[in-house]
């Protein structure tokens, strides 16, 4: 009978399914109703089975309409077993002998959306002669849509690959089949493949990858559950940074951390003299530089013969498309053409090259010349022409030939700047107390509170339990305050008459200017002060003379500009800065943090619905310095190479850098929202000191319809220490300023604090030119990270579990060795256990010498590329569609009721397991208070007797005796250990707790 043999050889980069980031998986192989499976490999995602499993084959002719159907699953002992991935395969396609097999290579499918496989197989097929099967016709055709197929996945986004140069680590898992007669299956190894079939090997296992050379080693990095495509992706681009590292270029550049770009620069000063061209005698003046098809325009400017501009235009020079610049001066006409006045020319071979930190080149007088290059009579243009990089000081205020479609009103908006935050600081406000105030029913007790106003932000204390004219409240109000500090701070005290209605008895107004101010705890609080309550029909207007009141309404109070705290406005997890308020108070800088924000490639098309692609810019935070590059019109691949700097005080902080989609180019509403096209974070503590980093980062963006890469961004980072005492000395200081330690700030007042605060900051940058629109503000400060998330939750729960699996596999080595899997392990801590006894002072020294052995052997391990947004961690490509609606849901809802029941239903089930862990803890608890409390008098009793036992016992009985007999107990061989749980533990939950008094 002829038979069919298959080998199992490998896997790669399984996807973790045990919760614990890893797998057991094995292989079963179905064909012709017959199953056989391999071994399992423990916790392994790189598995290596190399077995051989052999099939009866009926009838060889019907071999080419059957399927060899391979299974991988996750071994989970006993339960149902997890789906990892499967490959079907045509029994057309098997060779026909041993000598013909290959290694075919094959993607992993999924079993359905629910499944989720990241690895890819190659197959090793081997066959010995089988008569009647098809021709090597069909064999031929089976092993062309092979090759085809395998084509396809190595031309995969060429475009990409072209741009990167490098090849993506592509992970693959092998079995080999084949046929024979007989019965017996191969017995020796698999011969090679044949020259027709061989391909040159990838970089398929990490050891592979260590073993690459830098040439062949591709600089994709991977992580355990992450798909390849949102993965960080190193680069090598040619700044001058990595040239100075790698080849001993001492050149010093301010832009060492971008790839230089050539621009010529036009700037068009003034002109005197000019002949007048209209009727009226008068002349309408402006100038067009023209560059091949480039062509721009300056302002036209009426009426005037001795014009002034002073713009400046840049061509970018792998654009240019000619070899002289014709500078044009022409007159604006309202009704005909444009009346030409005279012109200037420039060969683009001649112009000077301009080198920062050299001056700036003086501009020339040039005589105008007519179109036939005759020098005119009257007028002369002053004009400066020289070539440059981004590195020009004209660079960021000049306008772009990429931009050359763009009306003056719109150009601002694509410009580069550099934004700062306001200076925020917190005003407390202390209500003391009031005396004499007038409601108008004097029958009735007053039930009165005072509310306080600062610009958009207003909080009321609670009524007073006073219910007299002299009401006392002693509460402290909290708001957050700006420079220059031009608001005014209203404070009233109002009379609840009724439900909804409420009556003012005072008003009173204060500058925050007016406000003292306090650096710190150590400084004694202002004193507080009484202040006349005007009545609000009485009011008269600031500026005006008030008239002497010889009675009023009074109200105590304390105000103070708190300097020491830092303002939150952002969240503590991935702050930019925790420095105070007062200069004073801060320290010096550490170090300087330059980043050189690249290119960005795959961009999606962000205005494909208007027939356009994407108007790209980055925005970039850190501190209170916010950066803008210049947008980039109508590419998927828009190149900036600007670079920006920071001054550091923290290395606990974080940069984030954003790219967004520009909506208000011409013809943009004033209403539009920019688009989100991706952010990154960067911890400054994870990269290493005056090292070079330049990768491609993934942008992800969350929305409604699930996770979506948006493209890669691809920047430079190099953090330099300066004061490396300092920054030791930083990890040790608290971090926050000590004012958040010595008076906090309740966390629920924080968050409102925080909220305020960022709406200040987004109001302020959105009235910049050109604004830092709101969307921008809130996207980059996450506005709303405090909303509810289903899909947040579930991935702090498994960020808890990965931290207990550490502490499980911990307990599962000492249940391993007391249960004596691994005897000479167990022989081995029996005698360190003896030695430790015997010299307890070695404990301490043990246990500190080897966690310095760990983190000296975990050296070679770390993480070499800075951090980014997992979205494996963020649990954001399992997340179902509801999920995310919830997600995306405004506050309050605007959902249907019945959408609303369900999405509560779920909450409350979900609440209901948290409830349960929680009464589980508390019980446990309350069982331990209960040991000594005589709740149970009987199991107290008991206690307190074996406790006196144990007191006579372990005083007259040495310590180490007592060690050493307690340790081998619990290291005591398996066959004198019970099946049943211990007398202490079944004393313990014995005990009582008060989960029998709940309702």
């Amino acid at each position: 009978m002829a038979k069919l043999v298959v080998q199992v050889l490998d896997a790669n980069d399984l996807m973790p399914k045990d919760g614990q980031g890893s797998a057991s998986p094995f292989v079963e192989v179905h064909f012709d109703e017959q199953r056989q499976r391999t071994q399992t490999k423990t916790r392994d995602l790189n598995p290596q089975w190399n077995e051989t499993l052999v099939f009866n084959v009926e009838d060889p002719r019907d071999l080419s309409n059957k399927t060899v159907a391979v299974v991988i699953y996750n071994d989970q002992k006993g339960s149902h077993n997890s789906f990892l991935g499967r490959v079907k395969i045509s029994g057309a396609s098997v060779p026909f002998s041993e000598a013909e097999a290959a290694v075919q290579r094959y993607p992993l499918d999924k079993r359905g959306l629910s499944s989720s496989s990241s690895s890819s197989s190659k197959q090793q097929q081997q066959q010995q002669h089988v008569d009647g099967l098809h021709g090597k016709e069909s064999l031929f055709e089976e092993r062309k849509a092979n090759f085809k197929l395998d084509d396809e996945y190595k031309g995969m986004d060429e475009n990409n690959q072209k741009k990167k140069k490098e090849k993506p680590v592509r992970a693959f898992y092998s079995v080999g089949t084949g046929t024979g007669t007989g019965g017996g299956g191969p017995g020796g190894p698999a011969p090679g493949p044949s020259p027709a079939m061989e391909k040159p090997p990838p970089v398929e296992t990490r050891a592979d990858f260590a073993r690459a050379g830098p040439a062949s080693r591709p600089m994709q990095m991977q992580f355990p559950g992450q798909r390849p495509e949102f993965d960080v992706i190193e680069t090598r681009p040619p700044v001058a940074a990595r040239m100075r590292y790698r080849a001993g270029d001492k050149m010093a550049s301010t832009y060492d951390l971008v790839e230089p770009m050539q621009y010529m620069y036009v700037q068009i000063v003034k002109a005197r003299d000019l002949p007048v061209m209209d009727i009226t005698g008068s002349l309408d003046p402006y100038v067009e530089v023209k560059v091949g098809n480039y062509k721009g325009v300056t302002k036209h400017l009426e009426k005037n013969q001795n014009p002034v501009w002073n713009n400046v235009f840049a061509f970018s020079r792998e654009r240019l498309q000619a070899n002289t610049i014709e500078v044009v001066l022409k007159d604006k006409d309202m009704i005909t053409k444009d009346d030409f006045v005279g012109r200037v020319l420039f060969d683009v071979m001649e112009l000077p090259v301009r080198v920062p930190p050299d001056s700036p080149l003086a501009p020339q007088w040039y005589k105008l010349e007519s179109k036939k290059a005759e020098k005119i009579n009257r007028g002369e243009i002053m004009v400066a022409a020289w070539m440059g990089t981004q590195a020009d000081e004209a660079f960021p205020e000049a306008w772009h030939s990429d931009a050359h479609n763009i009306s003056h009103q719109n150009l601002t908006n694509t410009r580069s700047k550099v934004y700062f935050s306001p200076k925020l600081y917190y005003l407390r406000v202390h209500v003391i107390e009031a005396q004499d105030l007038l409601p108008s029913d004097r029958g009735r007790q007053p039930e009165t509170y005072v509310r306080v106003q600062l610009g958009n932000q207003a909080r009321m204390t609670r009524p007073s339990k006073m219910r007299n004219v002299n009401p006392v409240w002693n509460e402290e109000l909290m708001f957050v305050a700006s420079e220059p500090f031009d608001e005014y701070v209203i404070i009233s005290v109002d009379d609840r008459v009724g439900p909804g209605k409420d009556e003012i008895l005072g008003r009173m107004i204060i500058p925050v200017r007016e406000v003292p101010h306090r650096l710190d705890s150590t400084y004694k609080l202002p004193d507080a002060r009484w202040f006349n309550l005007h009545n609000p029909s009485h009011l008269e207007e600031e500026g005006e003379k008030k008239k002497e009141v010889k009675f009023a309404s009074k109200i105590h109070l304390r105000l103070c500009l708190d300097a020491g705290y830092h303002v939150l406005d952002e969240s503590t997890h991935f702050s930019s800065d925790l420095q105070p308020s007062s200069k004073v108070l801060r320290k010096p800088s550490i170090g300087v943090l330059e980043l050189g924000v690249l290119s960005a490639q795959n961009l999606l098309p962000m205005k494909g619905r208007d027939g356009k692609l994407t108007d790209a810019y980055c925005v970039a935070k850190y501190g209170n310095k916010w950066i803008r590059t210049r947008t980039l019109l109508d590419t998927l691949a828009p190149r900036w190479n600007e670079q920006y700097t920071w001054e550091v005080y923290d290395p606990c902080t974080v940069i984030t850098i954003g790219v967004f989609d520009n909506a208000h180019i011409n013809g943009s509403r004033e209403d539009a929202r920019d688009q989100r096209i991706g952010k990154v974070r960067i911890r400054l503590s994870t990269l290493e000191t005056d090292r070079v980093y330049t990768h491609y980062y993934p942008l992800l963006v969350l929305t409604p319809s699930g996770l979506r890469k948006h493209g890669e961004l691809q920047l430079a980072l190099r953090f330099t220490c300066v004061a490396w005492v300092n920054m030791v000395a930083q990890y040790g200081r608290p971090l926050l300023p000590k004012m958040h330690y010595a008076q906090p700030i309740s966390v629920s007042q924080m968050d409102w604090l925080r909220h305020q605060a960022m709406q200040i900051v987004a109001a302020r940058l959105s009235r910049a030119e050109p604004p830092l629109r709101r969307e921008i503000v809130e996207y980059m400060l996450d506005v709303d990270i405090h909303m509810w998330s289903l899909r947040r939750s579930k991935a702090n729960f498994h960020r808890i579990m990965s931290l207990l699996s550490g502490i499980s596999a911990i307990c599962r080595w000492l249940n391993g060795i007391c249960n004596w899997r691994n005897p000479l392990t167990t022989i081995l801590v029996h005698i360190l256990f003896l030695i430790l006894v015997c010299y307890p002072e070695l404990i301490l020294p043990t246990i500190f010498l080897y966690l310095f052995v760990i983190g000296l052997w975990n050296y070679r391990f770390r993480p070499r590329k800075p951090p980014h947004m997992d979205a494996w961690l963020s649990q954001a490509e399992s997340t179902n569609p509801d999920e995310l609606d919830e997600e995306f849901d405004a506050f309050p809802t605007s959902r249907p009721t019945d959408i609303v029941r369900m999405r509560y239903d779920r909450m409350r089930s979900v609440a209901g397991r948290v409830q349960t862990v929680i009464g589980d803890l508390a019980t446990q608890g309350e069982r331990a208070l209960a040991i000594l409390s005589w709740r149970d008098s009987r199991a107290t009793a008991i206690f307190i007797i074996f406790a006196l036992i144990w007191a006579v016992f372990l005083y007259v009985t040495p310590f180490q005796v007592v060690a050493v007999l307690s340790g081998l107990y619990l290291l005591r061989h398996p066959r004198f250990r019970s099946r049943w749980p211990s007398v202490p533990a079944n004393f313990f939950k014995r005990l009582p707790s008060k989960s029998d008094m709940l309702l």
